[in-house]
């Protein structure tokens, strides 16, 4: 009489059709293998990013010149040349909110000048303030939240997201005390625009309206790509400690070079 034997015919000898929930060790090895393809596939992203910048820096170094601004050149600044393609719109629609912020206090400007002329007790000091809004307002939001944040998707440097980060968030605190508007403050926002049209004066209350929209349509912009880049720094991994790293590293003369 054959023996009696307890293995099923139907089994497969492969470890492939074997149920992981069986072996926890199994599936961690599974799961190991996949991160270890993960962190191989963003490796070799990183490597060919480096590539495509080097080569670009290399470009310019050999054809490219100082272009911006246009009437005194004093950097090299090309979305398309140094930005990596997939980020290109995020930062070409950044560089059209600074526009229309630069549009907007030069607006402002002109609107302080009709406040004074149509006889505001603080018309002065509204008018001495927006002009020098418009000097430092322009350099300073370009070179401490605009040009760094350039720079992060141009270098993919932790450093730079987290200027961009503190210095674009004064900014758009900026841009809800401009769009308020409260006399005095060199703004032609909400209130003195109001304070404008209660008195009669049609052109200061047009000026003015329009200075107000400025503010809110480039501060709501930059608010929502606030938050967009913000997102894309915690997938990309930046930390502090990497930021701190790569200040060591390559110091401040790294806000100024390419590449």
């Amino acid at each position: 009489m054959a023996a009696y034997s307890n293995e099923n015919p139907f089994a497969s000898t492969h470890s492939l059709d074997a149920n992981p929930f069986d072996d926890p060790e199994a599936q961690q090895e599974a799961e190991r293998q996949a991160r270890l393809q993960e962190l191989s596939a963003r490796e070799r992203d990183l490597e060919r990013r480096e590539a495509e910048l080097n080569q670009k820096a290399e470009h310019i170094r050999v054809h490219g010149r100082n272009n911006w601004p246009f009437f005194y050149p004093l950097i090299f600044h090309s979305i398309k040349d140094e930005i990596p393609e997939a980020s290109q719109p995020l930062i070409t629609r950044l560089y059209q909110l600074w526009l229309v912020l630069f549009g907007t206090l030069i607006i402002n400007f002109v609107a302080c000048i009709f406040v004074l002329v149509a006889g505001s007790s603080d018309g002065g000091a509204d008018l001495g303030a927006s002009i020098g809004y418009c000097f430092t307002i322009t350099i300073f939001s370009f070179l401490l939240w605009y040009r760094p944040i350039y720079n992060g998707y141009m270098k993919e440097q932790a450093l730079y997201y987290y200027m961009y980060f503190i210095f674009c968030g004064f900014h758009l605190l900026y841009s809800a005390y401009m769009i308020i508007g409260i006399p005095s403050t060199g703004s032609a926002g909400l209130v003195q625009t109001i304070k404008m049209y209660g008195g009669g004066h049609i052109v200061a209350g047009i000026l003015g309206t329009i200075a107000t929209v400025g503010w809110v349509l480039q501060g709501a912009g930059n608010a929502y790509y606030y938050r967009e880049i913000w997102m894309h720094h915690k997938a990309a991994g930046h930390t502090m400690e990497k930021a701190k790293g790569e200040l060591a590293t390559h110091g401040a003369k790294a806000y100024f070079t390419r590449g």
